[in-house]
Parts: structure tokens; sequence; C-alpha cells
């Protein structure tokens, strides 16, 4: 019992949360409106059942020695180098994951920041400016304004944290269409199935240059090969018949991750995660946003419209 209560509190500890409901008050998307639950329903299944939509940032964090040796670089501060809205149908078994391309020219909000005042609005800035200026709350406010959508939960994971699930998951296997190899990344990998470790995969997950014409869209294509990866191995590793195994993979989520203060135990991240125990690759649909490439410069790109207000009206 005392080593159970350690392990709670030690898994606890380990996440880190930005109060962003607080810090953004009520100019926000309203939120979903969900099915009343009836009360036989209720007591059947007391698990939550609604539809939610979570932005997952992967941060190309720089603290600490793993992320600097990963890919992070040497300087201070850090990028959402992954932008993913992951949206849950209501039953929570199916669910769509939307990737937001990095380089989208986009108008940001001014933000609050947690020393007080705020940033300024900025016009044609690039998507992942967000962060670098006013951290998960811009971030979350810069997606909720050009989507209009209420972001439930905010999810952020760094370089040594993504390696280390997959690693105490026991690796991924992904399936590639084409030859890779790209130096920035340091990846090399012939077309065809491969199973790979945690490092692997994270460069996988940072492949642009050894691909297609070397944009982001390219790298997106593999992240979310990873993303239904992932959930393969997740339904194919039964972690509750391995304490230890499921203390690794707990421990390696927790000890990188940083959410909103409605995730921020692990009683809630647990209750979360039954609540998606029937979500599976089959049931995962993975897009991108639409987009075109940017009047101002051809190496951005800019939202494709209609199609990607569209795309937004279906997550609401």
């Amino acid at each position: 019992m005392a080593g159970a209560a350690w392990a709670y509190w030690h898994l606890n500890q380990n996440i880190k949360s930005v109060d962003i409901d607080s810090a953004l008050g009520d100019d926000r998307p309203p939120r979903a409106m969900t099915t009343p639950t009836s009360p036989e329903s209720a007591s059947a299944s007391p698990l939550p059942s609604g539809a939610l939509n979570i932005l997952v940032l992967g941060s190309d964090s720089r603290n600490g020695e793993r992320n600097k040796d990963l890919g992070g670089g040497s300087s201070e501060g850090a990028r959402s180098d992954t932008a993913m809205i992951v949206h849950v149908d209501e039953g929570r078994s199916e669910a769509t994951v939307v990737s937001i391309p990095r380089d989208t020219l986009v108008t940001r909000p001014s933000c609050p920041l947690p020393s007080g005042g705020s940033t300024s609005i900025a016009y044609g800035a690039m998507f992942n400016t967000a962060y670098s200026v006013g951290g998960p709350v811009c971030a979350v406010k810069t997606v909720e304004t050009m989507t209009n959508v209420r972001m439930d939960h905010y999810i952020e994971i760094d370089f040594a944290g993504f390696a280390d699930l997959v690693d105490a998951l026991g690796g991924v296997t992904v399936t590639t269409d084409e030859d890779i190899s790209d130096e920035d990344s340091h990846l090399e990998l012939e077309a065809g199935t491969h199973h790979l470790d945690g490092k692997d995969a994270l460069a996988l997950a940072r492949t642009r240059h050894g691909i297609g014409d070397g944009s982001d869209l390219g790298r997106i294509g593999l992240q979310q090969k990873l993303v239904k990866g992932l959930l393969d191995q997740v339904s194919s590793t039964n972690l509750l018949t391995s304490p230890t195994r499921l203390y690794g993979v707990a421990d390696a989520l927790t000890s990188s991750l940083t959410t909103d203060t409605g995730l921020n135990s692990l009683t809630e991240l647990m209750g979360l995660g039954q609540s998606l125990k029937s979500l599976s690759s089959t049931g995962t649909e993975t897009v991108t946003m639409p987009v075109v490439p940017a009047p101002s410069d051809p190496n951005r790109v800019v939202a494709d419209e209609p199609e990607a207000g569209e795309l937004w009206e279906s997550l609401k």
C-alpha cells in the first residue's frame, strides 16, 4: 500500500499544468453542447462520454540535456513543433485528428502574459510563433481564434517525453512509402514497414527535408502515420496485466507532460484514458487543415477557404 501510494504521489507530482481557463476568461468560443445522459446509463457507465476537442502540441523544448541531444537545440525557449486538434466524437469511440501546418500564416491575437500585460496582435504571423511569444495560453487562443472552436483541453509533450513514451510502449510500427534520408533529423530509413524505438520515432516525426518537396506537409503525413501506429501499439499492449510496464508508460508520459488544469492530476488523466478505451486506429481519421500557398510568400501557407471553415464547423 505504501509503494502504491508513493507511485501515485510521484506520478501526480510529475504533471505540470497551466490554468488556461482563468487566463482566457469568457472571451472564447462556447463549449460544445452534449446529449444529456439518462440516469440509467449514467449509473451503468460513469465515465464521461461527451464530444471533446483537445489541442495537442509537441514542443521542441530546449530544457534539459536530453531534449538538446534529441534535437531541441541549444538556445533558450521552445516552439510548437507539432500541432494537432484531436476531436473525439460523442461516445468516444471515433476521432478526427486535424494537423495544423506550423508554417501557416495567421492572425495571432493579443494574448495575456503570466507576468502581466499582453502580447500585441500580429497579422500574417507564423502559427508556431503563438507558443513562442505567449506559451500554451496564446497557442490555445490562436487556435480558437482561427477555428472558432472551443478547446476543451490542452496537452503538450516535449522531445524527450515522446521518445520515452514510445520506448515504454515497446516501440511503434509504421510503414513508409519512400526512402528517407534527412541530415537534420539524422534518420536513414528505407521504404517499407519498420518497428521504431523512441529515438527513431522522434526522428521520423521531425523529418521534412528527406521526403517529398521538403515542406511541412510531408512531415505531417509521417506524424499522422505515427499517431495511428501508437494507437495500434496501445491496443495490442495490455498494460493492465503488467504493472511494471503500466508504471513505466505512466512515468514516461507524466514526466514530460504539460496540461490544462482540467487534466492536471493522475485521476483526471486516467479518467480520460479510460473513456477513450474504445478508440482505435480504424476509428480515427487523420486530416490536414486545407491550405494553399500564401500569396505573400510561397514558402508559407494560408487556410484554404471555404474548405477550412467547413472542417472547423464539423468539429463543433
